[in-house]
C-alpha cells in the first residue's frame, strides 16, 4: 500500500530546505521544498532524458514538452477528462530514487495539483500505487522519495526499480478540473565515489542504462 506523504510548504516548515548556497541536504528523507522558480542543484542525477515522456493530455502548445524545457514560465496544460497523468517510460529497468516536481499556487490556482499519485511498474497495465503526495498551496520546487519502503537503515527510502513511472494527478485544489504543471525532473539514486583508485568509474545514468557482459 502506497504511503501518504503531507507536503506543507509554507516558510519555516520542516519540509524546507536550502539547496543552493544552504546547509546540506538531509538524508532523513523528508520533502524537500526549493521555493524558486529554477530547478535546485541537487546531489541525485536527473534521469529523465533517458526515457520517453507522454502526458494524457495537452492543450496546444501546452504538452509533455513544457515539463523539461527549463522554462518556468512553460507549464503542461491538461485538456481532458480526470485523471490526469504523467507517463514516463524507460527503454530498460532503471533505479528510480525521487521525483523533483514544480508547481505554483500563486499564478495557477485552481489548476495546481494538491494530490498526487505516483505509480511504477514494468508497464502501462501493471503499475502500482508507491507513494502518495497531498500539498498545501505549493510554490516552487518540490523534491521527494518515490518510495515508501525504508531503506536498511531506517533513516531514508529505498529506490523503486521500474520501467514505467507515472505521476497522477488525483485532485487539483478548489476542485479545479483541468491541471498546470510547470516542471518534472525524474532523479536516481546519488552515485558512489569511484572505488580502488579508479579515476574513469563509469558510473554515468547513460552508461548504466545499458551495461551488461556479453
Amino acid at each position: 500500500m502506497a504511503t501518504t506523504t503531507s507536503i506543507t510548504t509554507a516558510a519555516g516548515s520542516s519540509t524546507t530546505a536550502a539547496v543552493n548556497n544552504g546547509p546540506p541536504i538531509p538524508r532523513d528523507g523528508l520533502p524537500l521544498m526549493h521555493p524558486a522558480r529554477t530547478p535546485p542543484i541537487l546531489p541525485w542525477p536527473d534521469i529523465g532524458h533517458l526515457a520517453k515522456w507522454s502526458v494524457s493530455s495537452y492543450k496546444f502548445g501546452f504538452g509533455a514538452e513544457c515539463l523539461r524545457d527549463g522554462d518556468p514560465d512553460t507549464f503542461w496544460h491538461s485538456d481532458g477528462p480526470q485523471p490526469h497523468f504523467i507517463t514516463v517510460e524507460f527503454p530498460r529497468k532503471v533505479a528510480i530514487q525521487k521525483i523533483s516536481i514544480y508547481l505554483s499556487w500563486p499564478q495557477d490556482d485552481s489548476y495546481t495539483p494538491s494530490t498526487l499519485a505516483i505509480r511504477a511498474g514494468t508497464g502501462p497495465s501493471d503499475l502500482q500505487d508507491v507513494r502518495v503526495a497531498t500539498l498545501e498551496k505549493p510554490d516552487g520546487w518540490i523534491t521527494f522519495d518515490v518510495s515508501s519502503e525504508p531503506d536498511e537503515d531506517g533513516n531514508s527510502f529505498k529506490p523503486v526499480h521500474a520501467y514505467v513511472l507515472q505521476v497522477i494527478v488525483v485532485q487539483n485544489h478548489m476542485s479545479g478540473k483541468d491541471t498546470h504543471i510547470r516542471g518534472l525532473r525524474v532523479l536516481g539514486p546519488q552515485e558512489e565515489d569511484a572505488t580502488d583508485g579508479d579515476p574513469f568509474p563509469w558510473k554515468s545514468p547513460d552508461f548504466k542504462m545499458y551495461e551488461r557482459l556479453r
